[in-house]
C-alpha cells in the first residue's frame, strides 16, 4: 500500500517544512509515502470562499483515482486515538487498499464535491489548526502509527 498526503498550497513556514521533512523521512522506512502539493488556485481569493473551495476541490479530485481510499483531515471528522489510527492503517494495509490518500484542504476547508468523494473524515483534534500546521501533526501521527504497528518504543501509554 502507498500513502499519499494531498495538500493545498506550498508550506510557507520553515519550521513546519522542517518538521514535515523529518517525519516523512522516518515514515518512508515503513511504507511508500509521498506528499503532493496542489498549487494555490490563482485568482480564487478574489472570487470568494465558496468559489475558492470549489476550485481547490477540482484540483484535489484531479489527483484522486477511483480505487483510492480517500480520508479527509477535517475538524468534523471522527476522532481517533493514536492506537485506533494505527489499527485503521493496519486494516487498510491488509484489506488490499492500493493507495490510501489523506487530504488537507486549503484555509477554508473542502468544497461539497470533495466531501462527496471522501470515504472517511478524521479529525486530529476538535481544535482548529492552520492548514499548514496540520501537515506536521499528520506526518507525526502517521509515523507514530507505524511505530505502534511495529511494536517500537516511540509511543508511550
Amino acid at each position: 500500500m502507498k500513502i499519499t498526503l494531498l495538500v493545498v498550497g506550498k508550506t510557507d513556514a520553515e519550521y513546519v517544512r522542517k518538521g514535515v521533512e523529518e517525519y516523512e523521512k522516518r515514515v518512508k522506512h515503513y511504507v511508500p509515502y509521498e506528499m503532493k502539493v496542489i498549487p494555490d488556485v490563482r485568482r480564487a481569493k478574489n472570487a470568494g470562499e465558496a468559489r475558492q473551495k470549489e476550485l481547490e476541490g477540482e484540483a484535489i479530485l484531479a489527483q484522486v483515482e477511483t480505487s483510492d481510499f480517500v480520508t479527509l483531515l477535517d475538524e468534523r471528522g471522527e476522532e481517533l486515538t493514536s492506537k485506533e489510527f494505527a489499527k485503521f492503517l493496519s486494516q487498510k494495509m491488509v484489506g488490499g487498499v492500493k493507495r490510501l490518500v489523506f487530504v488537507i484542504g486549503g484555509p477554508y476547508g473542502f468544497g461539497e464535491a470533495v466531501y462527496e468523494r471522501a470515504d472517511m473524515k478524521v479529525s486530529l483534534s476538535r481544535m482548529t489548526f492552520s492548514h499548514q500546521l496540520v501537515r506536521v501533526l499528520f506526518a507525526e501521527q502517521l509515523y507514530r502509527g507505524m511505530t505502534i504497528l511495529k511494536g517500537e518504543p516511540y509511543h508511550h501509554e
